[in-house]
């Protein structure tokens, strides 16, 4: 048995120092010390010997196993340091080469804008509110005094899901989320994703973003809204610039009206930006209707309060002075790239 592991010996090395590769000096690893192994094999047989033959036959078989691992690590060491010697000679580089640019994303117009106009409100003390997408009927129309036969349900300006669900044509059901809360005063902008069965064109897309705002409280008049978005308006596009406002419809506010804005770009003189007009039409407004605090749980008698809404890509297209609202969404990074 002796003679046995010598050969084994002796077959081991002469394998290891054939081996020409990291993979054949694990073969010859797996081959010899391995779980069915050469050298495990003849461990197994101890069991045939005479018990005071055992220790120094163990004794033996572990010389032999100390030698066969030490020329391993050898042999595996001198290959590792060969195969990267050759890596080295091969993989030569040229430091003199331009170096690869890394693409690094950045915010887009429209997020940039958002972060803009939430600054400003936040500033003024309001709280930015979010809710679902997919909306209630109820919370998208009823609640906010739109009756059932308004031209707004009809499903070629509305997507429904069912007759109860729609994707949300509005941000203001947020507004009537916040009221059901009960918890007044209210001061909080809504800004997020909206859905409307339009053509994509110049102006219009099917989805795009609103920021509507909500204020309830004790006292408050149409002049707290005027003063609101005065500020608003010249904190945005300018110290100089004016507003005016129009009388408008809305269901949910009474009265209601449309709000314009000096043109920033010749300070009113007119010119080809505002069409000559000398003014920018921003966003709408008005006093929330008496009905819509009654529906959400507030007593119009004790408190009043202010809505407005504006659309996002509105603002993008004006303060960066973008013809077309498709070109934020192409992701034409020639375009992004400017912002």
């Amino acid at each position: 048995m002796k003679e046995k592991l010598q050969n084994i010996k002796n077959e081991a090395i002469q394998k290891l120092n054939a081996s020409d590769s990291l993979t054949k000096l694990n073969d010859v690893r797996v081959a010899i010390l391995g779980k069915k192994g050469e050298l495990t094999t003849i461990m197994k047989s101890m069991k045939e010997l005479l018990p005071e033959e055992r220790p120094a036959f163990g004794q033996l078989i572990n010389e032999v196993r100390a030698e066969i691992e030490q020329k391993l690590e050898e042999a595996k060491s001198a290959l590792e340091t060969k195969e990267l010697e050759l890596r080295l000679k091969n993989e030569v580089i040229d430091v003199t080469l331009p170096a690869q640019k890394n693409m690094v994303g950045h915010r887009h117009p429209n997020t940039i804008a958002l972060e803009e106009v939430e600054r400003i409100f936040i500033g003024m003390g309001y709280e930015v509110v979010e809710g679902p997408e997919v909306e209630l009927d109820y919370y998208n129309f009823e609640a906010l005094n739109i009756p059932a036969n308004h031209p707004a349900k009809d499903e070629q300006d509305t997507f429904y899901i069912n007759n109860d669900i729609v994707l949300r044509t509005q941000t203001s059901p947020v507004q009537v989320r916040v009221m059901e809360e009960g918890k007044l005063p209210i001061r909080v902008i809504a800004p997020g994703r909206v859905f409307r069965s339009d053509e994509v064109d110049a102006t219009h897309s099917p989805s795009f973003h609103q920021i509507e705002g909500l204020v309830i409280d004790k006292y408050i008049t149409f002049a707290d809204l005027k003063g609101t978005l005065a500020e608003f308006v010249r904190e945005l596009f300018g110290a100089d610039t004016k507003v005016k406002f129009r009388p408008h419809h809305f269901p949910f506010t009474e009265p209601s009206a449309e709000v314009d804005m000096s043109c920033f770009k010749c300070g009113g003189k007119g010119c080809r930006f505002c069409k000559g007009s000398g003014w920018i039409e921003i966003l709408g407004c008005g006093m929330v209707h008496p009905k819509v605090l009654k529906m959400s749980g507030i007593d119009p008698e004790e408190y009043s309060g202010f809505a407005f809404g504006v659309g996002l890509e509105r603002i993008a297209l004006l303060k960066y002075e973008i013809d077309d609202m498709r070109l934020l969404y192409e992701n034409d990074s020639r375009f992004l790239k400017q912002f």
